[in-house]
């Protein structure tokens, strides 16, 4: 049975390492900014909740669209290629929603924003998992962790800048800056070469257990995004206004940063993957029963700080179990991730506008309990399948995981990924 080296698990955060993280909270901010800022936008132009949602929609048909292009596009471009020509994208799509002056323009760009800003994250996460390898599930959890800083930044932004001359939109410059900066600083940094893919014959056959944690971290998109779009709109039902509950969201994303600073500590050590993504479960459903239940807005708020706390490592945990579940495989992985997130957070959150025109915000947040639900089954489903691989392959994966779950990345992978330590370093 292969085990990896002292230097194969060696972590380091060198100049793509940083690079990665840096990118990942330029488009977190985005993201962020963007639920608060269509609740803004909802009560400027008087639109319904459904065209709420279609925006909404816009944003995840691009996700979609990102997740369907990122496996071609990485065998015909180098990742530098793609970071910075998905940057630029980006930075066109919000300006066009920052900076439209009607109904078709944030259209639009919530479209462009969605599909180049999820392949900038698609292109950091394959970098990051390039260079980490074994370690990818602490690269992903502290990447995240910058990433939960421009989390709540974001809406605080958006509340501040609300009654600015400039207005909100101003906040939609601010990730502009950022990209420029790293542009400036890294666009002639080497980045790790890719780990070695299976051949096209293979390449679509991913096994069972990536595919089921590829649909609970769609899943647990899912749950994240309703709260992100509709959090602001459930929380003015508790007697806040509008700038208020807008400001108020930011205890959701307050929730996330500690979440995932208490994750990046605990991931330090492999073997803890499980017990972490079962506990963060568990406390998002108490959470949304608080914020949920019709307890006035102090109980309202503190339900989604709990939320914030338990959603917080959803992502980059299963991200990170599907990658391992997948070894050779790991940027067709890695895009069918967003591919199926792309699809269900254009599904939940449009259905939970389309509900909530005729029952109400707070009938149609039903579907949380559901979605979360079928988050624990996914989890224990896909652990079952990853354990049956294990036993099967034997001698032929590793058993160190550094997520504490069979199947591990191969010896070849980890061989490529090491090779990433030629990259320069951030100083």
């Amino acid at each position: 049975m292969y085990r990896y080296t002292e230097r194969e698990t060696e972590f380091r955060r060198d100049a793509p390492t940083a690079l990665s993280y840096a990118a990942l909270g330029c488009y977190t901010f985005w993201l962020y900014a963007f639920g608060p800022a269509l609740a803004l936008l909802r009560e400027q132009l008087g639109f319904s909740y459904m065209l709420l949602g279609v925006h909404s929609a816009l944003w995840s048909v691009g996700a979609a669209l990102a997740g369907a292009a990122f496996a071609p596009a990485a065998r015909r471009l180098t990742r530098p290629v793609l970071l910075w020509s998905s940057a630029l994208v980006a930075v066109i799509g919000a300006a066009l929603f920052a900076l439209g002056g009607g109904i078709a323009f944030t259209l639009l760009g919530a479209g462009v924003l969605g599909l180049a800003g999820t392949m900038l994250l698609t292109v950091v996460q394959a970098v990051l998992s390039d260079r980490h390898g074994p370690r990818r599930e602490r690269a992903l959890t502290e990447a995240n962790v910058v990433a939960g800083v421009c989390a709540v930044l974001a809406p605080l932004a958006l509340g501040a800048l609300a009654a600015a001359p400039g207005g909100w939109r101003t906040a939609f410059a601010v990730p502009v800056l950022g990209l420029g900066v790293l542009y400036l600083r890294f666009r002639r940094r080497p980045l790790p070469a890719p780990a070695e893919q299976f051949d096209a014959g293979r390449r679509s056959r991913l096994p069972l257990a990536c595919w089921l944690f590829v649909a609970f971290v769609a899943l647990g998109m899912a749950v994240e995004f309703c709260l992100v779009y509709f959090g602001a709109e459930q929380l003015t039902g508790t007697g806040l206004s509008t700038p208020a509950a807008a400001t108020a969201m930011s205890s959701f994303y307050l929730g996330i940063l500690a979440g995932r600073i208490a994750g990046a500590v605990a991931t330090r050590r492999p073997g803890r993957t499980t017990a972490l993504l079962h506990g963060s479960l568990a406390l998002t459903a108490g959470g949304f029963l608080l914020f949920w239940l019709p307890a006035g807005p102090v109980v309202a708020v503190l339900g989604l700080l709990l939320c914030g706390l338990g959603i917080a490592n959803l992502y980059p945990l299963s991200l990170a179990l599907a990658l391992d579940a997948a070894p050779g495989q790991q940027d067709q992985a890695n895009a069918r991730t967003q591919l199926l997130g792309g699809v269900l957070v254009v599904a939940a959150p449009y259905l939970l506008g389309t509900l909530a025109d005729r029952v109400g915000l707070a009938g149609a947040f039903a579907i949380e309990p559901v979605l979360i639900g079928l988050c624990v089954l996914l989890l224990v489903g896909g652990l079952r399948a990853a354990r049956s691989v294990a036993r099967e392959d034997g001698p032929q994966r590793s058993g160190s995981s550094a997520s504490g779950q069979p199947p591990a990345a191969s010896r070849e992978d980890t061989r490529r990924t090491s090779s990433g330590d030629a990259s320069s370093s951030v100083a």
